[in-house]
């Protein structure tokens, strides 16, 4: 299948762009890649050091320079439902690994946090930077230099885009990231959003809200809302750093356990020591950016990738832009509806045909590129399964994706769509630029042209909802929330409040230098506003009723002012120092001061 005119163009200009930051990236890696496994090197004493904890078989195998030995990074703690299911894997890695005749060794840990805890909380303005914080942990586990091969354990916000930038950084190591898969179906979506609506309007109280929550959040695994954490998985799957088939597998299920050894063994058959060696700096190219990007728009997936993509590809050397995001939404159809954009949840995606159904629609409609090389071997066709377990109860096997969908209200086929377009794309104006999810606000509501309420604190905002003052159209102005004010909390907790006022009649929108998360939903939010007002963008002159204009469809962001008079503005005076001290804040004051903007990643690493 040819790839379509536009996703070719899309990927040609990335690449161009890219060449000479790709070019020294890849003269890196594979100088590196080419030096062989650098265990063989190390002194005795290194290299006595490096397995003195093992047992008499992985010692001898560690001894020579023939046995690989492959590299666990995890991101388990027990608090996080999501992480807790790893606990038991590393024990499984070393296992599978030496059934095939190699060695695991968990290289190091990485912190992770869960946003879900840390939603409103001070907390939240560590989130966005513990991603580099991520990469950067995971680069002393792998700075032992003992490894032929790694596998990551992760799956939520911050921690995979971390330890993608991690995999890339070592790219001349083969990389396979190992989910550990979402929990089972609790509490309908909608059923909650509907107790925190009534919640916040005081008509239910803490107990129903609390019960509520518990029956949402149940057990271990990710949360069943198509957010960033299962938008990660979808990425690590179409983007081909999983094995196929493995992103939607609940935990601690014979199958899951299956898909780790197997995740193991061939990770181990793809070192440098073997006939397939397959560095992740290979795998992650323009082509599987351009695939994720594709995928994220096909799944109406997290607003939070319009950061972490130009992140991770940044550590592969490409420049990816909010311009090509914008503009391969354009090219890209919705297939799937998966809360906040449906009724359904990851569960039930899943089992309408999951993965392997979209990959072998996107592939059949030209829009993802087949040509690509995954950790599983050539081309993205293998990745157009199901994966199931074998009769012995302990392998996986594999078979097409169903030709019909299980379930055409939530996951439809490329001929018909749900809409033309991913819905995610970019807004641009004299306030800067912004990006907005469109796929779960209705048309009615993506025009809104009214006076801005400003608020330097999400706090201001629901105070002002408590005392009955949000009265009439407006539009929310949050700003002081960019990567370099407090680190770019997410401001989800704002959506019930402005969810109410737009079924109250309302026409309201929120604009923002902060974050929302994987969840935005039905409120039109212009969102990543850059530059930030801390850096002197325009969001940060806007006053109190200036007329603002938020086309999402047309994509512009507006603020009705005369220019001579924008001109003579100056940037709102406003004390940030409650955001410098307590719950580790001021370990991070320097992010705060290196971080770049976010239309390039609001990443710490220029």
């Amino acid at each position: 299948m040819t790839v379509d005119r536009r996703i070719d163009e899309i990927t040609d200009r990335i690449r161009e762009r890219s060449r000479p930051t790709r070019d020294l990236y890849l003269s890196r890696i594979r100088a590196k890649g080419a030096a062989g496994p650098k265990r063989s090197t190390l002194s005795c004493g290194n290299l006595a050091h490096g397995f003195a904890a093992c047992g008499p078989t992985d010692k001898e195998r560690l001894s020579g320079t023939v046995s690989p030995n492959l590299g666990i990074i995890t991101a388990y703690n027990d608090m996080l439902s999501a992480h807790q299911p790893f606990e038991r894997y590393p024990e499984l890695v070393r296992e599978a690994a030496r059934e095939v005749g190699g060695t695991a060794q968990v290289a190091g840990g990485v912190p992770a946090m869960c946003d879900g805890v840390t939603q409103g909380q001070a907390g939240m303005e560590l989130s966005l930077f513990s991603r580099d914080v991520i990469a950067m942990s995971a680069a002393v586990g792998l700075s032992h230099d003992m490894f032929d091969s790694v596998v990551y354990l992760g799956v939520c916000d911050k921690i995979v885009p971390g330890l993608v930038i991690a995999a890339l950084t070592f790219g001349h190591l083969p990389a396979i990231f190992v989910p550990a898969g979402p929990m089972t179906t609790g509490l309908p979506n909608d059923e909650k959003a509907r107790i925190r609506q009534l919640y916040a309007e005081g008509k239910v109280g803490r107990p129903e809200l609390l019960e509520s929550e518990s029956k949402s959040y149940h057990g271990p695994g990710t949360c069943t809302f198509y957010g960033t954490a299962n938008s990660n998985q979808m990425l690590m799957e179409i983007m081909g750093l999983h094995t196929p088939g493995s992103s939607f597998i609940n935990p601690n299920t014979p199958l899951r356990d299956a898909l780790t050894k197997e995740a193991t063994k061939r990770a181990l058959a793809i070192t440098a020591l073997g006939n397939e060696y397959t560095p992740a700096g290979i795998v992650v190219d323009e082509r599987a950016v351009v695939n994720g990007v594709v995928g994220l728009h096909a799944t109406g997936g997290s607003t939070n990738h319009t950061l972490h993509l130009l992140a991770m590809a940044a550590a592969a050397g490409i420049k990816l832009t909010w311009q090509d995001i914008s503009d391969l939404s354009d090219a890209t159809p919705l297939l799937a509806r998966v809360y906040p954009n449906g009724l359904a949840d990851v569960n039930h995606f899943n089992a309408a045909g999951g993965m392997g159904f979209l990959i072998r629609e996107l592939l059949d409609r030209g829009l993802l590129h087949d040509d690509v090389r995954t950790a599983w071997g050539a081309g993205l066709r293998p990745y157009a399964i199901e994966a199931k377990l074998g009769a012995d109860g302990q392998s996986v096997v594999r078979q097409p994706a169903p030709v019909e969908s299980g379930d055409p209200k939530v996951l439809t086929t490329g001929d018909k769509p749900f809409s033309a377009n991913g819905g995610l794309r970019m807004l641009e104006g004299n306030i800067g630029h912004a990006v907005i999810k469109v796929s779960a606000v209705k048309p009615e509501r993506r025009l809104v042209e009214a006076p801005a309420k400003i608020f330097h604190t999400q706090g201001e905002l629901s105070a002002a909802f408590q005392a009955g003052t949000l009265t009439g159209d407006f539009i929310a102005v949050v700003r002081f929330q960019g990567p370099q004010s407090n680190g770019m909390p997410e401001l989800h907790n704002l959506t019930p409040f402005l969810g109410i006022l737009l079924d109250r009649g309302q026409k309201v929108a929120l604009v923002t230098d902060g974050r929302m998360s994987g969840a935005s939903g039905k409120v039109p939010a212009a969102i990543h506003v850059t530059p930030e007002a801390k850096a002197g963008g325009m969001i940060g002159k806007i006053r109190e009723g200036d007329m603002i204009r938020l086309d999402g469809d047309a994509g512009t962001l507006e603020l009705l002012v005369d220019p001579a008079e924008l001109a003579t503005r100056q940037t709102a005076e406003v004390d940030l120092s409650g955001n410098e001290f307590g719950i580790g804040r001021e370990l991070f004051a320097p992010f705060r001061l290196a971080v770049g903007a976010a239309n390039a990643g609001a990443s710490v690493f220029g």
